[in-house]
């Protein structure tokens, strides 16, 4: 059981196919049940890794691996579909490219990063989930009145801004009392 967490999140990585496919495809009433199953194991995995201990760093890989290649396919898939502003999906791609740039080069210059996901990073993530859902039920029922999405829109876009910058202002000012690898 203790390995559960890191099945879940390799079946929402599993899931990304047939929800690229399904979205690609016009089939939003597949890509909402789809997207749905993949937003609840996301919550899941790390209940249950916190809950009874099952936390891994396996799971520490995998889960920010799943939740990139879910939400970065989606949201350039439904920008390409014309369903979301091209503005949100650079931001937000831009956003985990810099996150992930900037863990990488400090892992290179620095050594181990040794980071917690932030609080706003997990509302971004919630965000960026509801806003998608939003998106995707829209298409299929008209629901939520458009209004309701463009206030999901700027809250999404706030919270990647806001995560964007507390990851960047953290490896700045880490980087800046650590020594570099080398010198150790």
């Amino acid at each position: 059981m203790r390995h559960l967490p890191n099945i879940i999140c390799l079946l929402r990585i599993a899931l990304v196919w047939p929800l690229v496919a399904s979205l690609r495809a016009g089939d939003f009433g597949t890509t909402l049940w789809v997207f749905a199953l993949a937003a609840v194991s996301d919550g899941l995995d790390g209940y249950l890794a916190k809950r009874f201990g099952w936390a891994s760093r396996l799971g520490r890989i995998l889960d920010p691996l799943a939740d990139k290649l879910l939400l970065v396919s989606l949201f350039l898939l439904a920008t390409w579909l014309g369903l979301i502003p091209q503005w949100l999906a650079f931001i937000a791609v831009a956003r985990d490219v810099m996150i992930g740039s900037g863990a990488l080069a400090f892992r290179v210059f620095f050594g181990p990063l040794h980071g917690r996901p932030k609080w706003i990073s997990k509302l971004n993530t919630l965000m960026q989930l509801a806003y998608l859902m939003g998106v995707i039920l829209h298409q299929v029922s008209a629901f939520p009145p458009y209004w309701l999405l463009q206030g999901l829109l700027w809250l999404t876009a706030a919270t990647i801004l806001a995560s964007g910058y507390a990851y960047l202002s953290e490896f700045t000012a880490r980087a800046a009392l650590a020594r570099p690898a080398a010198v150790r």
